[in-house]
């Protein structure tokens, strides 16, 4: 089996693991990452304006893209740990010719 196979497969679990409990609180934090940065640049108490809602919108955007690659490269190291524990000469699958 290619070294590279298991460590996509892995990547694959780790974005399936983040879109079942990861997905909603990264939106939540990041969104609230949003709101205490248009705090500090335009003052307390915020107004609804166009920059401030770009500014929330761009905090969920991150902190979901920042989560999600987080779970891709921890599902990635645990497929590839996982195939540097599969000793080499063990036969893993068939091939079919």
């Amino acid at each position: 089996m290619n070294s590279k196979t298991l460590s996509i497969i892995g990547a694959c679990v780790g974005l399936a693991a983040f879109l079942a409990i990861g997905l909603l609180p990264a939106l939540l934090y990041g969104g609230y990452a949003g709101v205490l940065l248009a705090g500090g640049i335009f003052g307390e108490p915020i107004k609804a304006t166009l920059l401030v809602r770009m500014l929330i919108v761009g905090g969920m955007v991150l902190g979901t893209v920042g989560v999600g690659a987080l779970f891709a490269v921890g599902g990635a190291v645990a497929g590839a740990a996982i195939n540097a524990l599969i000793p080499a000469g063990t036969p893993q699958t068939q091939k079919v010719e």
